[in-house]
């Protein structure tokens, strides 16, 4: 019996994989300077995360999965970072497998998908183009940011829909047809270009084909869910455990500077860092934003959660607010670990004996996500007083 195999016949629950996660976090924090030399994840790291369980997360027990919420979900992904951001940005983007096959039809997703603890990897938005043909599309294109490419089972590639040369209509009646198409990895051409400030070992390479046909059947419309419940509702699923990953950095950077406070001098008044009413309150502020921060994220979540779940619409505020809770999260968290690193002083810059230094970096490169531009500020505030926002992370 293969390693895949073995696994497949566990069943995980929600409580177990997070016990997973709890377990196999201080491996991922030994190996953080490895993974992100690397600039991807090892294969032995991504071996971990699946036998952790954390790549089935979103896969229903219909299947045999453990159907976590989203809430679930991000905790899971939060445990995971305060291991190695990296590692948890790849588990993060790598569960919606569980997500994208219930957009297919039954008995393709489960022979599309045939392992609960399979990857999928890439960018949805519509950067490439797709051109009818019988029986399905011809699929060009040059996306970017494709978290895990270097490992995923699956590979998805967001594009417009071209009928006869000329772009046709979505089918819920917008002007263009977004429509992901999904296939194996080895059938794009994956291009090295993932040299950044921080996420350097997620591997987010860009990758582009010519002419690559793609089944019907292997593609589908956010419009057209197979699945009901949660986390078919809206494609904004894909987007809910994402801050998992910021607060679970921002957290290790807390309790790593609590943990210096302890012993450590002021080297020039010789006083213990403990007494001192600076450190004191740079601390406790940086609980208390991280706390807040962390509370509307999950308070979000268990209510929309909650609503979805009874089969009832999200009011302009729920909607709202969850895409307010994620941005905080981002832009919280790297003020948090900003200031920390401020606090340690020189000693944060050193990178084979600071895990500060990593950790800005990383918080500095995912919050150029688009989940936390100024943009998602605004087009809140356009969705709140009455408007429809094209922003489409809302």
């Amino acid at each position: 019996m293969t390693g895949a195999e073995t696994l497949e016949a566990v069943h995980l629950t929600g409580p177990q994989i997070l016990d997973r996660a709890r377990r196999i976090a201080p491996v991922l924090r030994q190996r953080a300077a490895e993974i992100e030399e690397a600039r991807r994840l090892p294969d032995d790291v991504v071996a971990l995360l699946r036998d952790a369980g954390v790549f089935r997360m979103a896969v229903p027990p219909s299947w045999g999965g453990p159907g976590m919420t989203s809430a679930q979900q991000t905790e899971v992904i939060e445990v995971l970072a305060t291991g190695d951001a990296s590692a948890a940005w790849c588990a993060m983007i790598g569960m919606d497998s569980g997500i994208y096959a219930g957009y297919l039809d039954e008995a393709v997703a489960r022979e599309f998908y045939p392992r609960l603890d399979m990857v999928t990897a890439g960018w949805i938005h519509p950067q490439g183009r797709a051109d009818r043909v019988p029986g399905g599309y011809l699929v060009s294109g040059e996306w970017r940011f494709g978290s895990g490419c270097t490992h995923c089972d699956r590979l998805a590639a967001g594009c417009v829909v071209h009928r006869d040369g000329e772009p046709e209509p979505g089918p819920d009646g917008g002007p263009v047809h977004w429509r992901v198409m999904l296939a194996r990895p080895e059938q794009f051409e994956i291009v090295d270009t993932w040299f950044t400030t921080g996420l350097a070992g997620s591997g987010s390479r860009d990758y582009r084909v010519t002419g690559l046909f793609v089944p019907e059947e292997h593609s589908f419309s956010f419009t057209r869910p197979r699945r009901e419940g949660p986390l078919h509702a809206s494609p904004e699923a894909i987007l809910r455990k994402m801050p998992g990953v910021p607060l679970g950095v921002a957290r290790a950077a807390v309790d790593h500077v609590r943990s210096l406070a302890e012993t450590r001098v002021d080297r020039i008044t010789l006083a213990r860092w403990s007494g001192s009413h600076h450190v004191q309150a740079v601390i406790a502020g940086a609980e208390m934003e991280l706390a807040a921060a962390r509370f509307a994220v999950y308070a979000n979540l268990d209510r929309q959660w909650e609503r979805l779940a009874a089969g009832e619409s999200l009011t302009v505020d729920e909607r709202a607010g969850t895409a307010l809770a994620r941005y905080q999260a981002f832009r919280t968290a790297r003020s948090v670990v900003g200031k920390l690193y401020d606090l340690v002083g020189g000693a944060s810059v050193y990178r084979p004996t600071s895990p500060l230094d990593r950790w800005l970096r990383d918080l500095t490169t995912m919050c150029q996500h688009a989940v936390a531009q100024d943009s998602v500020v605004q087009a809140s505030g356009e969705l709140i007083l009455g408007g429809t926002p094209a922003n489409p992370f809302i």
